[in-house]
């Protein structure tokens, strides 16, 4: 990278993260047009050492450059799960609209089992209406999760629901694998 890239990149980045900035995702639309492997590191390597604001907006722009928008989606999935950011991860979450999510029905499912309000109800979004690539192996490991939930989960009527509508969709996975 140019010195000169770099010193854009760099000025850009600073008025994205400005917390004064009344519109930061407009630096971020002219960084996800510069793109680049470098820039896609280090805009990861924010999303993930960031507050939740910075990781917010490290996420969004990762989402608005093309290229290799996989490496970009296990980054952010990475973030979405780590029990840390759990109570404020609803917005994340609202970035996967973004991806392709045909290979991340585990990692959706992970999300409304575990998730906050907002993050659950938006993963319940994706797992109703996202066409998904399923294999025997993708409903052990989300079997996996379910039976994690169910040791882990405090058993209000919130669960209740929740037990309901999960065991819902693995009976319909099941079927769809046998039949």
């Amino acid at each position: 990278m140019s010195e000169e890239n770099e010193e854009k990149i760099n000025g850009l980045l600073e008025k994205m993260l400005d917390k004064e900035q009344e519109e930061p995702l407009k630096y971020g639309e002219h960084l996800a047009r510069i793109g680049g492997p470098e820039l896609r590191q280090r805009l990861i390597r924010l999303m993930k050492e960031g507050d939740m604001e910075q990781a917010f907006l490290a996420g969004k722009t990762l989402s608005m450059m093309p290229e290799e928008k996989d490496k970009s989606l296990d980054a952010l999935l990475e973030v979405i799960h780590h029990p840390a950011n759990h109570p404020h991860n609803g917005g994340l979450v609202s970035l996967l609209d973004e991806f392709d999510l045909s290979q991340k029905f585990v990692d959706l499912f992970r999300i409304y089992l575990f998730g906050n309000f907002k993050a659950s109800a938006l993963a319940k979004v994706h797992l109703d209406y996202t066409e998904f690539d399923i294999s025997p192996r993708t409903l052990k490991k989300a079997e996996k999760h379910w039976k994690h939930f169910l040791h882990n989960a405090s058993h209000d009527e919130a669960f209740e629901l929740k037990k309901e509508e999960a065991e819902t969709i693995l009976k319909e996975l099941e079927d769809l694998l046998s039949g």
